[in-house]
């Protein structure tokens, strides 16, 4: 294990725990330290970014429309939802709640592709971002009854006499347990248990009718329930549920390389009887394979894209329309549209040959309206420098530098081009 500086790691905690940092914020936080700067990034406190940013107030639709214009204005609906989210990401001040929303999406993974409705994913991001730093137990009793997920699942029309097996299948394999931890007669008790909840779309809300309801109980991993909140509280409180959530955690904030069992003691040891997330996250930034120089991430598209318009200064809403949509459905990530309940890969899928040029030509629409004028104030031949600073990066590789120098009389070429590099493409 060889580990990086100071500075570096307080670079790697501003990009993982948040989106990157802003002009000038790399500096200010290494001067404070790695241990303030997690205490600055983890601690709830006003933001005006983000109250600069709300979320668009969408009118509930009691149905799909079949009439072309309305069925459009549906759809214009959604291209609201994702760039309101991409300026609000970038327009926060204390980014963690909202890291951790993106966190949750891509773990309770919803699409407006099957729920449809705009409204529904906006109150489901919202209590994400409310639930998503405190206790767990909190956050997956209000996923396993939200709008949203309950059709994106099929869990309006769970019933007595005819259970749909589908929201309780994932809720323990994807969402709290983890492959191989229950029986398919665990999948079909928990089910029962989830009986009697309807979506009600007209009010944006969901209701529990009791006479949808089997009353059981039912019989769970050896444990009896009667209801969701008893089911929920279960596969919470199983060990297994906290070390499948804890490996998640590190997998998408440390390492793609599962913790080893002392490590993961002390993760467990955190998150606790409150299952407390925050906790849970403040202990895997402070191990030492976080410090790690192995310990390089991948940037998912939009966290990538997100760390662009912060370092730039610029709102998603900025960047041309067709530009921003086309890029990332290049990239293969829309927010709001996860490809199955699995939600987004982490990793190499990222790294393609197709997924490079999709990059570079967002990069390029996202400089054209962002700011780089510390690179064109720089000298020449302090460019390639000045950008790396920019975008709040380490040094560029030898390799990297050279490719980028015939550029230099170019900024904004050069800074697009910059935005496509290995360097920006991971958290090292």
């Amino acid at each position: 294990m060889t580990p990086i500086g100071e500075r570096d790691a307080v670079r790697r905690l501003l990009q993982r725990l948040g989106f990157g940092p802003r002009r000038g914020e790399l500096d200010t936080a290494a001067a404070a330290g790695f241990d303030a700067t997690l205490d600055a990034l983890t601690t709830p406190g006003p933001d005006a970014g983000a109250a600069a940013t709300p979320a668009p107030a969408f009118a509930a639709v009691a149905r799909i429309p079949k009439d072309p214009a309305s069925a459009q204005a549906l759809a214009q609906q959604r291209t609201q939802l994702v760039v309101w989210w991409l300026d609000r990401m970038a327009a926060v001040d204390r980014p963690f709640p909202e890291r951790m929303t993106w966190f949750w999406h891509g773990h309770f993974a919803t699409s407006i592709q099957k729920v449809k409705f705009a409204n529904l994913m906006a109150i489901q991001n919202a209590r994400q971002r409310t639930l998503g730093t405190g206790d767990f137990r909190t956050l997956a009793q209000a996923m396993a009854v939200d709008p949203a997920m309950l059709l994106w699942l099929d869990g309006g029309g769970n019933r007595v006499g005819k259970p749909n097996e589908n929201l309780a299948r994932e809720f323990m394999e994807l969402f709290t347990l983890g492959v191989g931890n229950y029986t398919e007669d665990d999948v079909r008790a928990a089910a029962r248990a989830l009986t009697g909840w309807t979506v009600n779309v007209a009010s944006s809300s969901a209701t529990f009718v009791p006479k949808r309801h089997d009353p059981g109980p039912e019989t769970v991993l050896g444990r009896s329930v009667a209801d969701t909140t008893s089911l929920v509280n279960g596969l919470v409180g199983m060990p297994v549920s906290g070390r499948f959530l804890a490996t998640r955690v590190w997998t998408r904030f440390v390492s793609d390389t599962p913790p080893d069992p002392g490590t993961l003691g002390t993760l467990l040891n955190a998150y606790g009887p409150r299952h407390d997330v925050t906790a849970l996250v403040r202990a895997a930034v402070r191990t030492p394979a976080f410090r790690d120089a192995g310990s390089v991430l991948v940037r998912e598209p939009v966290l990538w894209l997100t760390g662009a318009l912060r370092a730039l200064n610029v709102p998603a809403s900025k960047v041309p329309a067709g530009s921003l949509a086309g890029g990332l459905t290049g990239l293969g990530q829309v927010p709001f549209a996860p490809p199955n309940v699995g939600g987004w890969p982490a990793g190499t899928p990222w790294l393609t040959t197709a997924s490079a040029l999709a990059r570079l030509n967002l990069a390029r629409a996202v400089v054209n309206v962002g700011d780089v004028s510390p690179v064109t104030a720089a000298p020449k031949n302090a460019r390639v420098a000045a950008t790396a600073a920019l975008l709040g990066l380490p040094a560029f590789t030898p390799r990297t530098a050279a490719a980028l120098a015939p550029l230099t009389g170019n900024p904004p070429q050069l800074v697009a081009t910059a935005l496509a590099s290995p360097e920006s493409c991971v958290s090292a």
